[in-house]
């Protein structure tokens, strides 16, 4: 009983995070920083979805690798089924396999480097999570290699300054991801706090029997 209301907090939480990153990616930041266009920078959803690692390294943690991936699986399945009545498929098909795909590997680094200093398994983890989610959410979600998935916003595919400020010029979305990402990894290093805040109260709990 305690392992099914824990479980079903984390999926919960996983559903929120995924849900609201799918529809706040849709939205780039308005104003400018010290001259770059923002929206050439970065999307709303950078500052939500760093939150998903968060609560797979804190279920791996209290629970274990198993119970950790059942969380993810439950939460890839209705997060990315609310997505598509919530955002346009082609994001809800990106965000579906990178989530999937970012997770298992965050949930694979951690628990290799569980039994180190604390704070190493979940910030690798999340990095190297963060890195394979945004190159995969990205390029599924708005590159043209990956039109037959579906149609996009043709503002995605518009060229811009990379990270609006070098003269190159690619794809918004290459500016976008590499904005996100850069956001991902400052937010996934303040994650540690709350990780660190919670590891006395969610404690590593005894093994249970898996299928």
């Amino acid at each position: 009983m305690l392992y099914s209301r824990y479980t079903f907090a984390y999926v919960l939480l996983m559903t929120l995070v995924v849900v609201a990153s799918n529809i706040l990616v849709q939205y780039p930041l308005s104003g400018t920083f010290f001259g770059i266009a923002l929206g050439d920078l970065l999307t709303w959803g950078a500052f939500t979805y760093p939150i998903a690692f968060l609560i797979t390294d804190l279920t791996n943690r209290q629970f274990g690798p198993s119970i950790a991936r059942r969380v993810v699986l439950a939460g890839f399945v209705v997060g990315v089924t609310l997505s598509f009545w919530t955002s346009i498929p082609r994001i809800a098909v990106a965000s579906g396999t990178a989530y999937l795909i970012g997770q298992l590997l965050d949930i694979s680094v951690f628990n290799r480097l569980r039994r180190q200093s604390w704070w190493r398994a979940p910030l690798a983890g999340s990095m190297l999570g963060s890195v394979l989610d945004t190159a995969l959410f990205f390029s599924i979600a708005f590159a043209a290699t990956f039109a037959f998935v579906g149609p996009n916003d043709a503002f995605a595919i518009e060229s811009a300054p990379i990270l609006g400020i070098f003269s190159t010029e690619a794809p918004r979305w290459v500016s976008w991801a590499l904005g996100d990402l850069s956001v991902k990894v400052i937010v996934g290093i303040v994650m540690l706090l709350p990780y660190g805040a919670l590891m006395s109260t969610l404690k590593p709990m005894p093994p249970v029997k898996t299928l």
